[in-house]
């Protein structure tokens, strides 16, 4: 994985789970459930580049 990309994904992840934490300790249940859609969203990106990266070390 590019680090650039790592570094968004990583930076993406922890703002989603910043967000999760101020919706639970403000019961703001809409930026709860955005911190947990940006955490989801950051997984799937860097599953999609380690397999991208995983095709492209093979050749």
């Amino acid at each position: 994985m590019g680090l650039d990309d790592d570094i968004k994904h990583n930076a993406e992840e922890v703002k989603g789970k910043a967000k999760e934490a101020v919706g639970d300790a403000t019961d703001n249940e809409r930026l709860q459930a955005e911190g947990v859609a940006d955490q989801a969203s950051a997984k799937v990106k860097k599953a999609g580049q380690d397999v991208k990266d995983a095709l492209t070390d093979d050749r």
